[in-house]
């Protein structure tokens, strides 16, 4: 029994749409604040200070999450294409190009002019040193 996950992007907008709801709820309460500033009503202070605490914490907030999402980058790994020779063996490797697949009939060989073609296509695998 496995549980659903969430993808990351739904996760990051609820989360992201929490913290321009609270963003709005302070201007909100900091222009209400403003407009019973000149009332001489109690309730003005606490405004002011619940909406400056709120636009205070809810950017401090946004700009925390955003440098965290840039530290979190995930780099791609590498995809490379064997293209190899039916006739004489010779082999080359390369980056992958969009359009590449197995058994596609390539440019013909340096060595003998027979068309070439892609034998392999795959990912490379990064070697973990293993501190000891």
């Amino acid at each position: 029994m496995s549980k659903p996950s969430s993808s990351p992007t739904t996760g990051f907008s609820s989360y992201a749409l929490m913290i321009v709801f609270t963003l709005a709820l302070s201007l909100m309460l900091i222009i209400l604040g403003a407009f019973f500033f000149s009332n001489e009503v109690e309730t003005e202070e606490v405004l002011l200070l619940i909406g400056f605490l709120g636009l205070a914490l809810s950017t401090y907030v946004l700009f925390q999450t955003r440098r965290r999402i840039t530290r979190l980058k995930i780099e791609a790994p590498k995809t490379l294409t064997t293209i190899e020779c039916q006739k004489c063996g010779y082999k080359n490797v390369r980056e992958f190009q969009r359009g590449d697949y197995i058994f596609k009939d390539l440019e013909p060989c340096q060595k003998c002019n027979d068309k070439m073609m892609i034998t392999a296509i795959y990912r490379e695998e990064k070697k973990e040193v293993k501190p000891s």
